[in-house]
């Protein structure tokens, strides 16, 4: 029998709705397209044109999981499609399978030539998947073929950001703007200010700088534009400024994200125990769970449920094991979808939802656009505002957050009774090592200055040099944090008429060995306007007094937050020389300074802020605050610190 006419006149009909798809996709008319690709693929399965196209649609309608099948049974049906294979990378990358996109990409026959856009794709995936240094190879590859492709620079600084090398980083990220990144170009503007900090590069940063709030400023009111706020807040000294960034960056972080249905929580007071909710990253040897492992622990078990989600990761350290224990569930989403994680929180009834990442590295925001949670807050991670419309309340204090500043913020404040930040009285402190075996002189006065170097700014840094002029037998005693900013910093000092051998290094080191260093120290000179923040409440668990200075934004305060509840507020300043004067008269007085040793001291067994229980039931109170106004019905409002009992 003839099938000839028949297997022609499916052809036909396939053809023409691959015609009438195509006609649909390019008005835009998705659905449409949709459906007519779909018959063109039935009628002819084995063609890999079609079923190009029809992934395409698919994920132009947003069904990025379908659209990777169909991407990839392309790709088998013709293994030497270029086009097959990037588009089913494509795919994976959107449903954030990052690891199968590079096994895709990778498997390619070794003869076929890879163009620009090929190594571009793989260094992406390799980025997002983790592998930095790969991700290096590829991004490279694709510059030797296409140089001036501004993405590619951008890319590459994000690489060389990870990897701590900040001045390179830096640099791509200025070649990007030089080539024109287009809607990036506020983001990339960021990134390149706060990794020339990070580098204490700072010929081109005032200018580099005062772009970067231009830049912000012009913002429409409804910007939705990739940003970098934390450089706002690590950098800038305007809440204002710090806001619109993180409207834009949540903006458009949102983009294209449909919330789940609205959902009330059933829970009301004494019925049954809150569930509450944490999402990060940071559940290991990091910062964050050094502050609030003793917190997790010493939650009201009887009154509150609590699940840790972690999307970072499982580093096997001791303090992975405690915080792990310390909960009624633990649950790791790192490799699902914001949408998945989304999901399985609704699903679990939370009633409150807690972000301890804000804008920083690692950060996955996009989970609470999707509104998983009746009440939703940021804690703790980020000093300032998210600029989310879908976080409802940010936890800070009195201090921190002031309600006269509640205009800088999206969220409501919701204060503490004594200090936002959580401490653990489990934090070693061991006997402190000798001077020599840290680099530093027997007879100096060592003025430790232990912040990210992003903190210190020329400001900053000249500050601490007329200091220094003041007072010929101290030194300077700086972290180490990577491996660029300490020459730099050495050859300001010079250009500042300093020794360099007077900027004396710190190298990065384990927790206790680093709070029991601290010891050696005679003052700490805090930053402006970036606080030390973990760092303050290390350097005064290790007994050394801070001297601060009081800024307008909430990154600038948070040492005098510390220095209030650890009970030494004479130590906050108003202004550069009022700090200076403070730092010189504690320079010239040591039984002053064994006076604040001591009662820093006495303070690790009294003060507020190391009272870990108490520090708990006000959060919790906080907590039900919160809940209650929800099951009264109430929009969130400003909850003012409420007096201890």
């Amino acid at each position: 029998m003839n099938h000839a006419p028949t297997e022609s006149r499916r052809a036909d009909k396939a053809r023409r709705h691959w015609q009438l798809g195509q006609t649909h996709a390019k008005a835009g008319r998705w659905d449409a397209a949709r459906r007519a690709h779909e018959v063109a693929t039935k009628l002819e399965p084995d063609d890999s044109l079609y079923a190009i196209n029809h992934a395409r649609v698919l994920l132009s309608s947003g069904q990025a999981r379908r659209a990777a099948e169909e991407a990839l049974r392309a790709y088998r049906l013709d293994p030497r499609s270029l086009v097959a294979c990037e588009l089913g990378a494509e795919c994976l990358m959107r449903e954030e399978r990052y690891a199968e996109a590079v096994a895709t990409l990778r498997s390619l026959p070794a003869d076929l030539a890879r163009d620009h856009t090929h190594h571009a794709l793989l260094g992406l995936a390799l980025l997002r998947w983790g592998k930095a240094q790969e991700a290096i190879t590829a991004l490279l590859a694709s510059l030797a073929i296409k140089p001036d492709w501004a993405e590619i620079h951008h890319n590459l600084g994000l690489c060389f950001g990870i990897l701590d090398l900040q001045f390179e980083a830096a640099q791509c990220f200025n070649t990007a703007l030089i080539l024109g990144i287009g809607k990036l170009e506020l983001g990339t503007r960021g990134l390149a200010c706060y990794y020339e900090r990070g580098a204490c590069q700072w010929d081109d940063s005032e200018a580099n700088l005062a772009a970067l709030t231009a830049a912000v400023r012009a913002l429409p009111p409804d910007a939705s534009l990739a940003a970098t706020p934390f450089a706002h807040i690590g950098l800038g000294a305007d809440r204002a400024d710090q806001l619109r960034a993180a409207r834009s960056c949540t903006r458009f972080m949102a983009t294209g994200i449909t919330p789940l249905p609205p959902c009330r929580s059933d829970w009301q007071p004494g019925a049954r125990r809150l569930r509450v909710g944490y999402v990060s990253a940071d559940f290991h040897h990091h910062a964050t769970a050094i502050l609030m492992a003793e917190m997790f622990e010493t939650h009201d078990r009887s009154r509150f449920e609590v699940r840790l989600y972690s999307h970072g990761p499982a580093d096997g350290s001791e303090m992975r094991k405690r915080v792990e224990a310390a909960c009624d569930e633990f649950v790791e989403v790192g490799p699902m979808t914001d949408a998945l994680i989304a999901q399985r929180i609704r699903a679990d009834g939370i009633d409150l939802l807690i972000d301890l990442k804000g804008h920083t590295r690692d950060q996955r925001l996009g989970i609470f656009s999707y509104r998983p949670a009746p009440v939703q807050v940021t804690f703790l991670g980020f000093p300032g505002t998210s600029g989310a419309d879908y976080i409802d309340y940010l936890i800070g204090d009195a201090i921190v957050s002031p309600l006269d500043h509640a205009d800088a913020y999206s969220e409501k404040l919701a204060q503490m009774p004594a200090c936002y930040q959580p401490n653990d009285r489990l934090r070693p402190l061991l006997d402190a090592p000798t001077r020599a075996s840290q680099g530093l002189p027997e007879d100096a006065l060592v003025l430790c200055g232990f912040n990210q170097p992003f903190k210190i700014s020329p400001e900053v840094f000249d500050s601490w040099c007329r200091m220094l002029h003041a007072l010929p037998n101290a030194v300077l005693w700086l972290l180490e944090w990577n491996k660029q900013a300490l020459p730099n910093l050495r050859r300001e000092a010079a250009k500042r008429g300093i020794n360099p051998a007077r900027v004396i290094g710190g190298p990065r080191k384990a927790l206790a060995d680093h709070v029991a260093r601290f010891r050696l120290a005679d003052v700490f000179l805090d930053s402006w306007p970036c606080n030390a923040h973990t760092t303050a409440s290390d350097a005064l668990w290790a007994g050394v007094p801070i001297v601060t200075m009081l800024g307008e934004t909430f990154a600038s305060r948070v040492a005098a937050s510390l220095l209030h509840a650890v009970g030494t507020p004479e130590l906050v300043c108003r202004d550069i020389a009022h700090y200076e004067q403070t730092v010189l008269e504690l320079a010239a007085d040591a039984p002053r300074r064994e006076t604040l040793r001591a009662r820093l001291a006495e303070a690790r067994r009294s003060a507020p802020l190391f009272d870990t229980t108490t520090f708990t039931q006000d959060i919790e109170a906080l907590y039900l605050r919160m809940a209650e106004r929800h099951a009264q019905g109430l929009a969130p409002d400003h909850l003012p610190a409420a007096a201890r009992a």
